[in-house]
């Protein structure tokens, strides 16, 4: 319950806080290619929920259709706009919505798309027994992702494989060991890191 209750304060005042930022945001990624502001996209949350992520578009708006799940650093579909919300995370604020609306917490596992989370299923069985998060161990591990993938001979194969099974266990020791304290300083790192 206080989590909870944290996570609404938060969430609401940062939504208040950075207005100005979200709606100069918007404007930019409006002005820099067509499609719509928001780039929304299913994810699986607490007990296995199907839930609409939001987040600012990063990517053309036919992306979708033209690739892979997973984004490499020099990603073609990814738009001038895109390359500096996915340096700063600042495509990540629209998620704040996510959080009031009860689906995603601040600190927890970063939600997956339904092919990852039924592939890895017994391990998401504990991952789901709490809200997904926009932030967590594995976010501040892997913040380079895209570098790491780009590296990779095959991306997919090297996320499946490699990195994802990496973020499930530590997303399980989170789970595991989750307190507020916990939470406010993985907040902290996270706010720092993007400093």
């Amino acid at each position: 319950m206080i989590k909870r209750c944290a996570d609404v304060t938060l969430a609401l005042a940062g939504i208040i806080l950075l207005l100005p930022l979200l709606v100069l945001t918007a404007l930019l990624v409006k002005l820099d290619s067509a499609g719509p502001v928001l780039f929304v996209h299913e994810r699986i949350g607490r007990g296995f929920r199907p839930f609409r992520m939001y987040k600012f578009r990063t990517m053309r708006a036919d992306a979708p259709l033209e690739g892979s799940v997973v984004t490499v650093r020099g990603d073609t579909r990814v738009t001038r706009m895109g390359r500096l919300l996915r340096r700063t995370k600042l495509d990540e604020l629209p998620q704040l919505i996510n959080v009031l609306n009860g689906e995603m917490s601040l600190v927890g596992p970063r939600p997956e798309v339904r092919r990852y989370v039924e592939q890895f299923r017994r391990d998401y069985e504990e991952l789901l027994t709490v809200r997904p998060g926009i932030t967590d161990p594995a976010s501040l591990k892997y913040r380079d992702e895209e570098a790491i993938l780009a590296a990779a001979a095959c991306p997919e194969d090297y996320y499946v494989h490699q990195v994802l099974p990496d973020k499930i266990q530590l997303s399980k020791q989170y789970v595991r060991s989750a307190s507020f304290p916990g939470d406010l300083l993985i907040l902290l790192r996270t706010i720092f890191r993007l400093a």
